[in-house]
């Protein structure tokens, strides 16, 4: 996701960014032929635009790569970064030839990479050349004699230890040195846009609760014993669960964590049920909850449009987290 360069500060004359091929090891001393792409069916026009749209589909992470050179820090947003090896340690990261970047990394040269987290796009768009009027200059902390962005979700500096030719492209192998991370949620980028996870299905929840209190006074009591349980996934999710007494626990694909009482479960899969339950929960000890089917829900917001309105509004809310 290199972005548009600024001029004067992103980009460089191409004939002094772009290296010999045989600057980058015997290896890559042939290119390969350049054949036409074939395009799929359904697909027309401009072989280079449909195959970058293609790459598109493949969601990454949003990266600020920086250096530094005679004492100025020097930056670029780059998606195309990925880890190579735990033993060593290596990471790749893959620069437009064109970009000032290239130019300046080499063999025994350090970069930084710093992960930007969901509310960082402004950073993005920054280090992309696309900087808005008002927005502050960013922060730095130098690790390793590297700069890095302050406030990005994770940090690496790597020693460049080997470069290859790419094609239209340099990359380059480095050997990290430092490494460092945080809670939150990252940056991501498809399609052509940026995009954030959405950790927390809250939905009800949010509700204010005096129009959420009606709704939950029309479930049904239910106990559970301990390890049993209460939601597997693939289920049709037909009810909606409060929390009044113990804890659950929630396994979701990568991701595993405890609700106690109060807290609502099941608040995306009853507004589609068809989907399915997207967890396993379990009670830890013995638990007592609040079951509201998805009938009685639908009478409730029927019967109140002012809660309907609200739902609506959290619905758009999260919509806007996302796009």
């Amino acid at each position: 996701m290199e972005g548009e360069a600024a001029p004067g500060e992103f980009e460089v004359d191409i004939g002094s960014a772009i290296s010999a091929p045989e600057a980058f090891g015997a290896s890559f001393e042939e290119m390969p032929r350049a054949e036409e792409l074939e395009l799929g069916a359904g697909l027309e026009g401009d072989p280079a635009l449909a195959f970058r749209r293609t790459l598109g589909m493949f969601a990454t992470g949003v990266t600020v790569l920086t250096t530094r050179v005679d004492g100025q820090v020097h930056g670029m947003t780059a998606n195309a970064f990925m880890s190579v090896s735990l033993r060593p340690p290596l990471v790749l990261v893959s620069i437009d030839r064109r970009a000032r970047m290239s130019a300046m990394l080499h063999v025994g040269t350090r970069f930084g990479v710093s992960v930007l987290e969901a509310r960082q796009t402004a950073l993005s768009d920054r280090f992309a050349g696309r900087a808005a009027e008002g927005v502050p200059e960013p922060a730095f902390e130098v690790v390793h004699d590297t700069p890095l962005v302050e406030g990005a979700l994770a940090h690496l500096v790597a020693r460049i230890v080997r470069s290859y030719w790419g094609g239209d492209h340099s990359l380059f192998l480095g050997q990290v040195e430092f490494a460092r991370y945080g809670e939150g949620r990252p940056l991501l980028f498809h399609g052509g846009r940026y995009e954030r996870l959405v950790e927390d299905p809250q939905v009800f929840s949010l509700l204010p609760r005096e129009l959420l209190d009606p709704i939950l006074a029309l479930g049904e009591e239910r106990e559970y014993r301990d390890g049993e349980p209460i939601m597997r996934i693939g289920e049709p999710g037909s009810e909606l669960l409060l929390v009044l007494e113990g804890v659950v626990r929630v396994e979701r694909p990568g991701r595993t964590l405890t609700l106690e009482a109060g807290e609502l479960i099941g608040e995306i899969e009853v507004l589609d049920p068809g989907g399915g339950r997207i967890a396993d929960i379990h009670a830890v000890g013995p638990v007592r909850c609040l079951a509201v089917s998805r009938d009685t829900l639908l009478a409730a917001l029927e019967a109140d449009p002012r809660a309907a309105v609200a739902l609506i509004e959290v619905l758009a809310a999260r919509f806007r987290e996302t796009a």
